[in-house]
C-alpha cells in the first residue's frame, strides 16, 4: 500500500475520531458558542444584546432572573431557568441582557450558547466546562420537541447530570415558546393512544418540572409597546413629536397584526434610520 493511500486512510479515522478538543481560553471573550462537527467553543468578540434597562413591560421576570444569575456568579446555589411564552417579547434578549449586566463586575461570568440539535453532544460539552474555574450559564434558544423526538433525553444530561451531576458551576436557560417543550395537540395524542395514558407523556412533559424557575412571557398591551418604543427614542436619542411618533407606532403596529418587543424595535429600527441615528 502506497504513502498516498495511507495518508487517506488516516485522515478518514481522524474525522470518524476527531482528536479531543483542546480546553479553550475561557478569558477570550464573555460569550462562546459551542459548534459540533468539528466540535469546538467558538468565542463570540461582540454580543448582539440590548441594555437590560431598556427591556419594557417584563418587569418581575427579569428581576427574578437577575438576581437567580447574581447569585449564580458570586458562587451560590441557583436554579435553572425556562423562559417561555409568547414570541417576541424579549426571552433570549434577557438572558443575553442579565448576562452583559453583571458580566463587567463578574469577568467570571460565561454565556455559552448550544443549539436544541446539538443537544446530543451536551455531556462532552459539559466535561470541557467542568472543573474550571469560571462559571457558566448554558443557553438554549427556542427549545422544544416533537413527540417522537429524542434530543429531551440528552437535556437530561443537562437538568439532571446524571451519575456525575450538574457540574456546580454551570447553570441551564431556556427559552420557548411551550411551556412544556412540546405541542399540546402531540400530548394529547399521545395520551388518547397509549394503554396507560397517565404515563405516556409523563416524561416528556416533566422536563419542564426540571426548571427551578418558570418565568413567563405574555404579549403586551399598547401602552407597554410605546413605552418600549419611547425607552429606545430616549436612549438613542432619537426626538420625535410624542403624537407622531405614537400615531407612527401605532399605524406600524397595526400593519404587523401583533404588537411586542420585537416588532416595537422593527419599529425603532426604521425610525433610526429614517433619522439618520446609527445603533450600536
Amino acid at each position: 500500500m502506497d504513502q498516498i493511500a495511507l495518508t487517506r486512510i488516516a485522515e478518514a479515522l481522524e474525522r470518524m475520531s476527531p482528536a479531543p478538543l483542546e480546553t479553550p481560553d475561557f478569558n477570550a471573550a464573555a460569550a462562546f458558542v459551542w459548534h459540533v462537527g468539528p466540535e469546538r467553543l467558538e468565542p463570540v468578540e461582540a454580543v448582539n444584546r440590548v441594555d437590560l434597562n431598556l427591556l419594557v413591560g417584563i418587569n418581575r421576570s427579569r428581576d427574578t432572573l437577575l438576581e437567580n444569575t447574581r447569585r449564580f456568579a458570586q458562587g451560590f446555589a441557583a436554579n435553572n431557568a425556562l423562559l417561555w411564552g409568547a414570541r417576541g417579547m424579549g426571552k433570549s434578549s434577557l438572558v443575553k441582557a442579565v448576562h452583559g449586566a453583571l458580566a463587567g463586575d463578574h469577568p467570571q461570568l460565561k454565556l455559552v450558547e448550544l443549539q436544541r440539535e446539538d443537544l446530543p453532544s451536551v455531556a462532552r460539552l459539559l466535561g470541557h466546562l467542568r472543573g474550571s474555574e469560571h462559571r457558566f450559564i448554558l443557553f438554549c434558544d427556542d427549545l422544544s420537541f416533537s413527540h417522537d423526538d429524542q434530543h429531551y433525553k440528552s437535556l437530561k444530561a443537562v437538568l439532571d447530570g446524571g451519575i456525575e451531576g450538574r457540574p456546580e458551576n454551570v447553570v441551564f436557560y431556556a427559552t420557548s415558546n411551550r411551556r412544556h417543550l412540546m405541542p399540546r395537540d402531540m400530548i394529547e395524542n399521545e395520551r388518547s393512544s397509549a394503554i396507560n395514558p397517565s404515563e405516556a407523556v409523563e416524561e416528556k412533559v416533566s422536563l419542564s418540572d426540571r426548571f427551578g424557575l418558570w418565568l413567563g412571557f405574555h404579549p403586551c398591551d399598547q401602552d407597554e409597546y410605546l413605552a418600549m418604543i419611547e425607552g429606545y427614542c430616549a436612549a438613542y436619542g432619537v426626538e420625535v413629536d410624542a403624537e407622531d411618533l405614537r400615531a407612527e407606532a401605532v399605524e406600524w403596529q397595526a400593519t404587523r397584526g401583533a404588537r411586542s418587543g420585537r416588532v416595537a424595535w422593527q419599529f425603532f429600527t426604521d425610525l433610526a434610520g429614517r433619522h439618520g441615528v446609527a445603533l450600536r
